[in-house]
């Protein structure tokens, strides 16, 4: 058991960049990134003006990095 954890931590060493460049350039991933953003900022920031709405939600996606890689 010990061997095979050994053998995925290594693996997960080994491509975790790799999958972390996948994953921000997934338009998929700021789909998503956006969608909760834009939720967030519905259910904490009273924003009424759309336009601000949509740049603080930009900006706190922007905000977001992954891991260390």
């Amino acid at each position: 058991m010990f061997s095979q954890t050994k053998a995925l931590d290594l693996l997960k060493d080994g491509f975790k960049t790799e999958f972390a460049t996948k994953v921000f350039e997934d338009e998929r991933f700021f789909e998503l990134l956006m969608d909760m953003s834009v939720d967030f900022v519905d259910e904490n920031i009273p924003i009424v003006d759309d336009e601000v709405r949509h740049d603080l939600a930009l900006l706190l996606c922007e905000s977001i990095k992954l891991g260390n890689f």
